[in-house]
């Protein structure tokens, strides 16, 4: 397990234009070693900066997007225009940015594509995984709740202790909406790096607890994900107050 590296910024925006400068950079460098990289997205304000900084950066072209897949760390289930979900803000941000392949781009699926139920929907995304992912991702971004939690495995929730799937369905969410999909501790860790990237005053006590000592991941989510050759905390100073 690497040990975890923490980057401190002034500000949410330079924050944002570190991650997005090194997004570009470590896409470009696994492309170079002709490897199609793999990214797993996350939501939230920090990650809506990091999106636009990306398709606004000056060396976005350093990258071949259309060979980059990406993929998504945990949706909501709504309806697939609803502007709760992941997915939409991503595209707004980023993806309707970029000349990406629509293929590569694999969105979890929503609560109106026909799927029986959360649970055949989040079997339906675990398979894409096995079908088109390539054994691990380059990258998984992934914000921290004020709560400890992580894509949307939540403090206490029985998802915490799936070893057995990729991905799994949630309900009774303690944050609407309620029904939501997530990839699981051993699919977030199938990675070479994590990327924590975490905004704000009301998650200092998660992140100081996350980097604390022997925290349990049944209290605190985010200490159960990790990178195989780099677990990095990107934190503003607000966030990193009690560390």
């Amino acid at each position: 397990m690497a040990r975890a590296e923490i980057r401190r910024f002034g500000s949410p925006e330079g924050l944002a234009a570190e991650v997005a400068t090194t997004l570009i950079s470590t896409l470009r460098d696994a492309q170079a070693e002709g490897r199609v990289p793999a990214v797993a997205l996350t939501g939230g304000t920090v990650a809506a900066k990091i999106h636009e900084a990306v398709a606004a950066s000056p060396d976005r072209d350093e990258v071949d997007w259309s060979r980059v897949d990406l993929w998504f760390g945990d949706e909501r289930f709504v309806p697939a225009d609803d502007p709760d979900r992941n997915a939409g803000q991503a595209a707004a941000q980023l993806l309707d940015n970029l000349p990406l392949d629509p293929e590569r781009v694999h969105t979890m699926p929503a609560s109106d594509d026909g799927f029986a139920d959360l649970d055949a929907a989040a079997a339906a995304y675990a398979g894409e995984v096995r079908e088109h992912g390539g054994g691990e991702f380059d990258v998984v971004m992934l914000g921290v709740g004020p709560d400890g939690h992580v894509a949307s495995l939540f403090p206490g929730y029985p998802q915490l202790d799936v070893d057995d799937e990729i991905a799994v369905g949630v309900t009774d969410s303690p944050k609407p909406p309620p029904e939501r999909i997530s990839l699981t501790f051993p699919a977030l860790n199938r990675t070479r790096q994590v990327w924590f990237v975490v905004s704000g005053e009301g998650k200092a006590d998660a992140v100081g607890r996350a980097l604390a000592a022997g925290t349990d991941l049944h209290e605190i989510p985010a200490v159960g994900v990790h990178g195989r050759e780099r677990t990095v905390w990107y934190v503003d100073e607000a966030a990193a107050s009690r560390l």
